[in-house]
C-alpha cells in the first residue's frame, strides 16, 4: 500500500546547508487542499509531479500518498489551475544514517519558515537527530504545505 510515514520538525539554524548532499528549487500548488484529501502539482527542478494525499492519521504520522511523474509543460499548465497560494522553496537533502532528511527553506510569503521532514518505514522507527533539528511539529496542520499555501507564514506573526 502507498502509506507515507513522516515526521516534521522546525529547523533551528542553517547548519544543515553545510551537510546537504543536494538542493533544488520546488514550486508547488494545490488543485485541492481539503483536509480529507489533497491534490498537489509540483515542479521539482526540471520534472513535474502530481500527488494525491489522503487524510492524516490522528497523530499526523501517516497517510495515503500516490505520486506520478508528469512532464514539465504539464506541471506548468496545471499550476495555472491551482488554488491561490503557490509555494516557492528550496529543498535540501541531508543524509543522516540510513535516512534522508528533506529540509524546505520557503520564500515569498513564507520567507523565514524552514521545515525538515523525515520519512520512516514504520511509526516507531528511530533515526539520528542532527543538532539543528528543532521542535517537532508532526500532526500540526498549520505546517502542512496545503495550509501554508492558504495561510502563509508572514501572517503568523
Amino acid at each position: 500500500m502507498n502509506i507515507e510515514i513522516e515526521r516534521k520538525f522546525l529547523v533551528d539554524s542553517d547548519a544543515f546547508k553545510n551537510e546537504a548532499s543536494t538542493s533544488y528549487p520546488i514550486k508547488q500548488g494545490f488543485l485541492n487542499s481539503d483536509k480529507e484529501r489533497t491534490v498537489r502539482v509540483r515542479l521539482k527542478a526540471k520534472k513535474g509531479y502530481i500527488t494525491v494525499k489522503g487524510k492524516s492519521s490522528e497523530d499526523g504520522l501517516s497517510r495515503f500518498e500516490w505520486e506520478k511523474e508528469i512532464s514539465k509543460p504539464e506541471a506548468e499548465l496545471l499550476l495555472n489551475l491551482c488554488e491561490k497560494g503557490i509555494i516557492d522553496k528550496i529543498r535540501y537533502e541531508v543524509i543522516s544514517g540510513e535516512h534522508v532528511i528533506e529540509i524546505d527553506e520557503f520564500y515569498g510569503d513564507n520567507e523565514g519558515l524552514v521545515i525538515a521532514e523525515i520519512e520512516l518505514s514504520n511509526e516507531n522507527e528511530t533515526f539520528n537527530s542532527p543538532t539543528w533539528l528543532g521542535k517537532e511539529v508532526t500532526g500540526d496542520i498549520k505546517y502542512y504545505n496545503s495550509q501554508i499555501s492558504k495561510n502563509p507564514y508572514k501572517n503568523w506573526k
